[in-house]
């Protein structure tokens, strides 16, 4: 009687969910109250800014600590075969939705800084980029990064195809050279940080690009973690041909940073500056 007579995942009672939510609530309180203290006034500002510091490396560990039992619980269901087609099924539609609201969280960038260009106003001179703003050239630093992730998109689809044909060697060599890839990605991108002519604070034309570009280097480095953790599952033996929905979510998640730098690259870069 205790066997499913179905093909459904029937998930057990977690805390996960609500360790998750404190987690969160922690590392986000604590995040505004550190860097806007003074939104209950100025005479507590000093105790908030302090209340924020406290919160906010707790709520970030406790973050981490919340994603690593969570996702070991799911692969511990995918080895005992919870993980049927049609549960499988199921995870591709959440990880595509969960991708289509990170490209909407994108999109709210793209249109705040094709906002501040197509309709330049008379606080930054009515000129795009604003006055006194010298932007990169694209074709220095930001050309070789586009490269850098395009050539890392390349080779995690090689390492996607290994996987599926059989090919262990080739999977551990792909994914290896993804992530040497993403890191360097992520280092040329804060050297290129380091010696900017602007910063976030420097009006409309700092904030939108660092808010864009620097999400997007966040992205880079969750995706590169995401890959980290497929290439020590692929060395313990997780992955198979017929089941490897842990890596093709990842694959998936770097193509998709993969195609928000392209229209960094082509629209803040080239065409904004």
């Amino acid at each position: 009687m205790d066997q499913p007579s179905h093909d459904y995942h029937l998930v057990d009672p977690s805390p996960w969910p609500a360790l998750g939510a404190l987690a969160g609530f922690m590392f986000m309180g604590g995040l505004i109250l550190y860097m806007h203290p003074s939104v209950l006034g100025e005479s507590p500002a000093p105790m908030l800014e302090a209340w924020g510091g406290w919160l906010l490396f707790p709520g970030f560990c406790l973050i981490l600590l919340t994603m690593a039992l969570w996702w070991r619980d799911v692969i511990a269901e995918a080895h005992k075969g919870d993980h049927k087609p049609v549960v499988q099924l199921g995870l591709r539609y959440g990880m595509a939705l969960f991708i289509f609201s990170e490209i909407m969280f994108f999109v709210a960038f793209f249109w705040a800084f094709f906002n501040a260009a197509l309709f330049p106003t008379e606080q930054i001179g009515g000129v795009w980029p604003p006055e006194g703003i010298r932007p990169f050239d694209p074709f220095g630093l930001p050309f070789t990064n586009t490269v850098v992730l395009l050539l890392s998109g390349t080779s995690a689809t090689w390492a996607h195809h290994a996987l599926v044909q059989g090919d262990r060697r080739g999977l551990i060599q792909g994914l290896s050279i993804t992530i040497v890839l993403g890191i360097l990605f992520t280092a040329l991108q804060a050297y290129e940080y380091s010696h900017a002519a602007f910063a976030l604070k420097d009006g409309i034309y700092g904030s939108t690009f660092y808010m864009a570009t620097g999400f997007h280097g966040l992205h880079v480095i969750i995706g590169t973690i995401f890959l980290i953790v497929c290439l020590y599952r692929v060395l313990h033996g997780d992955f198979t041909p017929q089941q490897h929905f842990g890596f093709e979510a990842a694959a998936w998640y770097w193509q998709f940073v993969d195609a928000v730098w392209l229209f960094l690259f082509v629209c803040v870069y080239w065409w904004g500056a």
